[in-house]
């Protein structure tokens, strides 16, 4: 396999090892949720049984935390269900035991949660233990994976250290989640995020139960989590499903889609395919599984194994892989997430929204013809502008490496996160954040003998420690604050808060951006525009206005 293509499945391997894995198995007519067949379930504690709208679930203690594990909030996706809208999920009539976790979703084994199994739609409830009758805000992860791979982490960390009720969310990925298709329908696709807002209509039927406040639902997630948060933000489906979210390093996609980009379009600035470009798409695919030419397309699609489906969509990027990414469907996203921030048609929420400020996913420049070749693909006509503001002799050694993973944030992440701030400042209450922890924690996929600087998605470990994580007192410093950051958000709508700096929010003529540091060096910046050539980007970044 190819570099690139092992960029995203080693990230998510080492900054989330703490990450649920399902374990395969077989579920009994009545159970919601599929725990392992080989070994004996936990048992249920005593104090966990809740009354949910579809039957009666248990779960386990441990650590100051309830958990409750692999509760369905919708039907299997299986037979006809597949590529169709999230079915209400069924009754049971026996206390259900939520002791073990649900399965993951279908996609290649690469970061240790590969699964053939469509039987995914389930989620876990964290509640603290001692939690009273008070109703706790409510934090929604939406896990982020390219929307090819992953699974939710655990969010117990949150739970004790910010007194919130954590719900971790499994929806469809790849081809299982965004495949489009005349016979599936006019407005296919999109079934990823059909699943989140499924699973939020869960949270607003069944959350009062378990100690949280329907009314106080806060959605986070980074990567294709930080992109399903813009999703959710600009949905009309989504509307009232809650009201804040947290877009982490939602921004990541190659700017202008040219070559050795790892993802198709899919982030908070694309420029999405339209039903009709994914329904041709969806044709194509059809033909290579062997339902191109047969009188029902979409049944012959439902047919199909699994494992073929994977095999046959595999990374997304030949043009017979099928749709593996958001769309305008018409229904679910009636334009690209961009323009419909940049037009203000969004749903009312508040939110936090930033990037990490060296992060990149597309391979390193090793030496200088690495650094000219991969500018000139990357930036095509714009190359000799970008090689006058990113001069080799201005960056230290390895220049080559630290010019080319400066021009990628910038241009990706960094410019484009403060372009969507600004933008949907003018019509919600945003708080702007950049990480600037240039000596994080080292994530195993990285090159350890490279600077790799304020890294993708490295706010994770901070959110989800693994177990027996050793940080210094610089990193646990910033750790404590982004969980005080985040879960005192969820409870009041603001970031500010106990052993944390004042952090305003970004306006027009006040763009704060708060720089997050570690040792407790965060600080509000207004100078990211300037430092990071944000002029020249802003001008060729999608919707531009």
């Amino acid at each position: 396999m190819e570099p690139k293509k092992l960029r995203w499945p080693a990230i998510f391997a080492a900054v989330a090892a703490a990450l649920l894995f399902a374990a395969p198995a077989s579920a009994s007519p009545e159970a919601p949720a599929l725990g392992s067949a080989l070994a004996k379930a936990p048992e249920c504690a005593s104090g966990t049984t809740v009354t949910t709208d579809k039957g009666t679930v248990c779960g386990t203690v441990a650590d100051g935390v309830k958990s409750w594990l692999g509760i369905r909030y919708a039907a299997p996706p299986v037979d006809d269900l597949r590529w169709a809208p999230p079915a209400p999920a069924p009754a049971w009539n026996t206390t259900f035991a939520a002791t073990e976790k649900g399965n993951n979703c279908p996609q290649a084994d690469g970061l240790g949660s590969g699964s053939t199994i469509e039987d995914c739609l389930n989620l876990n409830v964290r509640a603290p233990a001692n939690a009273g009758s008070k109703r706790l805000p409510v934090m929604v992860q939406i896990h982020g994976g390219g929307f090819r791979f992953g699974t939710p982490a655990d969010g117990s960390h949150l739970v004790r250290s910010g007194d919130v009720i954590s719900v971790e969310v499994h929806y469809r990925l790849g081809i299982f989640g965004f495949m489009a298709h005349d016979d599936l329908g006019r407005n296919s696709g999109n079934y990823a995020f059909q699943d989140q807002q499924a699973a939020l209509r869960w949270v607003q039927r069944n959350i009062t139960r378990f100690g949280g406040d329907p009314h106080n639902v806060t959605i986070f997630g980074a990567s294709a989590g930080g992109s399903s948060v813009c999703a959710n933000t600009v949905s009309p489906t989504a509307r009232g499903l809650f009201q804040k979210g947290i877009v982490q390093s939602g921004e990541y996609n190659s700017l202008l889609g040219t070559t050795n980009t790892s993802w198709q379009p899919q982030d908070c600035k694309s420029v999405l395919p339209t039903a009709a470009e994914a329904h041709r798409t969806g044709e194509r695919f059809a033909a290579a599984v062997g339902c191109g030419h047969v009188r029902d397309t979409a049944a012959c699609l439902r047919r199909v194994p699994v494992q073929t489906l994977l095999d046959k969509s595999g990374d997304g990027m030949g043009p017979d892989q099928g749709t593996m990414g958001p769309i305008v469907d018409g229904r679910t996203l009636t334009m690209s997430m961009g323009e419909a921030i940049t037009k203000g048609r969004v749903n009312n929420v508040t939110l936090i929204h930033g990037v990490d400020r060296d992060e990149t996913q597309l391979d390193g420049a090793n030496t200088p013809a690495d650094y000219r070749r991969m500018v000139q693909e990357q930036y095509g006509r714009y190359a000799d502008k970008v090689f006058k503001l990113y001069p080799l002799d201005r960056f230290p050694e390895p220049s080559a490496f630290i010019a080319y993973r400066t021009i990628i944030a910038d241009s990706n992440s960094v410019c484009p996160s403060v372009l969507n701030a600004r933008r949907l400042s003018r019509h919600l209450t945003v708080y702007a954040y950049q990480s600037d922890d240039h000596d994080a924690p080292p994530a195993g996929w990285l090159d350890q003998t490279k600077p790799n600087g304020a890294y993708h998605v490295l706010l994770n470990q901070f959110l989800s420690p693994r177990p027996g994580q050793q940080l210094s007192p610089n990193q646990q410093a910033l750790g404590a604050q982004v969980t005080a950051q985040w879960t005192g958000f969820a409870h009041t709508g603001n970031p500010t808060v106990k052993g944390a700096p004042l952090w305003p929010r970004f306006t027009r003529h006040n763009p704060d951006v708060m720089a997050l540091a570690p040792a407790g060096d965060s600080q509000l910046t207004s100078e990211i525009g300037r430092q990071h050539n944000c002029g020249f980007w802003d001008r060729i970044t999608p919707y531009n206005r």
